[in-house]
């Protein structure tokens, strides 16, 4: 989710079709890096990035809880707890507790490609929904631009200091956002259609009330000419009566 995303969310008070498991799964990859960062040596950039990446997606958590459906935001503070909390807590103890020296960094190492894994295959979901539905509205274009753009460098960087834990993860975060992108340039058109598809159903029934207005007017006129009809036939007989009265 892009700030226009979470934007968009604030103005319209409603998360819509969004959902917050990959922004979840994205705080809990942070939360990881940070403390591999923290326990690995000369890793500024990792702390750095990582920590605002922590900020930032407790933000935008924040944000989809206010605005969530009742199900959505109990499901997603479930996880949250389940994940962010209990999940992270656990690796925390076991790692500091029951391994020690350059393992502990290789274990933790290898758990945080794992989790960087499931970052970059969470939108598998929204991209099975731009297939089935044919529209590209919960996938914006540049959150997959910048989800390649920044496995691309990523994966630069972990070659550029040898640390496979970070450039490994990036491959398949490379492979996705295209994919995504490719998805994109085939159904960006796919909202434009259903729009127009909308605005064709509406005119039609806008003809329907106004053909059935319409008919309602003349049954109404036609019962209006009968009356009349009437009532003149009856002057006409109580005339007649009248004259006939007379003579």
């Amino acid at each position: 989710m892009s700030r226009p995303t979470f934007y968009r969310i604030w103005k319209k008070k409603t998360t819509e079709g969004f959902q917050s498991l990959p922004y979840l799964v994205a705080l809990f990859s942070s939360m990881l890096w940070l403390y591999y960062a923290m326990i690995k040596t000369n890793a500024m950039l990792l702390i750095t990035i990582n920590g605002f990446g922590c900020v930032v997606e407790i933000i935008y958590i924040i944000i989809y809880v206010i605005y969530a459906p009742k199900d959505a935001r109990k499901l997603t503070i479930r996880l949250l707890a389940v994940m962010n909390v209990g999940s992270f807590g656990l690796i925390m103890v076991v790692t500091h507790f029951a391994i020690h020296g350059s393992l502990r960094v290789q274990v933790l190492g290898w758990i945080c490609v794992s989790v960087s894994v499931s970052v970059f295959a969470a939108p598998l979901s929204i991209m099975a929904q731009v297939i089935r539905t044919k529209s590209v509205e919960f996938m914006p274009f540049n959150l997959s631009f910048f989800l390649t753009l920044s496995a691309v460098m990523w994966f630069a960087y972990g070659l550029f200091l040898k640390d496979i834990c970070i450039a490994l993860p990036n491959v398949l975060g490379f492979a996705l956002g295209v994919v995504q992108m490719v998805l994109y340039a085939i159904y960006r058109n796919g909202n434009k259609k259903g729009d127009e598809a909308k605005m064709k159903d509406e005119e039609k029934n806008i003809q329907v009330a106004l053909e059935a207005v319409k008919n309602a007017v003349v049954v109404k006129v036609e019962n209006v000419d009968d009356v009349n009809q009437q009532d003149n036939h009856k002057e006409k007989i109580m005339e007649v009566q009248a004259d006939h009265f007379h003579v």
